[in-house]
């Protein structure tokens, strides 16, 4: 996905009302060119450009912004689309209480009903491995500055507003690649079974 092209322009219709105010204008979706050899209808994740391009035909694709994994709890690979939801609920993995006991020891047991204050937002993408949940997702998010950053404990995260529109367009089965981080090499036996948003 190196050389992706220029940004075309913004995509009209989306609302950007979030909490703390709208999003800087370079993180609003936009059309841009991409290797004419890449299928539409996928799904890549570029860390390090805190990008994921939705491809369309004849060599294009939609740029989100979104927020990634931290350092160490991102993990490269080869997914699939297995599930979707609508306003998700959520439940931390035990890997997360056991990092963060002060944070999420209260959700351990019963989680959290789906809804604004959900950390999965208002639609998610449920990332499969051989016919195995990862626990990686692709979701929502009401926390805007959370955007071009590497906070979350594994997922994609996106925008409400763009998590939404996404949402439509992507069908199960679809195909997602999650891009390494510089520096961190492709690890195929480590898919984040123990990560979660």
């Amino acid at each position: 996905m190196a050389g992706l092209g220029l940004a075309g322009a913004g995509l009209p219709g989306l609302v950007q009302a979030h909490e703390g105010g709208a999003l800087p204008e370079r993180f609003l979706p936009r059309e841009v060119d991409i290797a004419p050899s890449i299928p539409a209808g996928e799904i890549h994740v570029m860390p390090d450009e805190f990008a994921l391009y939705w491809t369309l035909p004849e060599g294009r694709a939609i740029r989100y912004s979104v927020g990634v994994g931290r350092a160490d709890l991102y993990h490269a690979g080869s997914y699939v689309v297995r599930m979707k939801k609508e306003w998700p609920s959520w439940k931390p993995t035990p890997a997360m209480v056991r990092r963060e006991p002060e944070k999420y020891e209260q959700y351990a047991e019963d989680g959290m009903p789906g809804g604004l204050d959900n950390p999965l937002g208002a639609r998610a993408l449920y990332l499969f491995v051989d016919g195995r949940d990862t626990y990686l997702r692709i979701h929502g998010t009401n926390q805007p500055s959370t955007i071009g950053r590497a906070v979350s404990n594994g997922c994609a995260r996106l925008v409400n507003d763009h998590i939404i529109e996404l949402y439509e367009k992507v069908p199960t089965g679809t195909k997602v690649y999650l891009y390494p981080k510089a520096g961190n090499p492709y690890s195929p036996d480590e898919h984040g079974m123990d990560h979660h948003t």
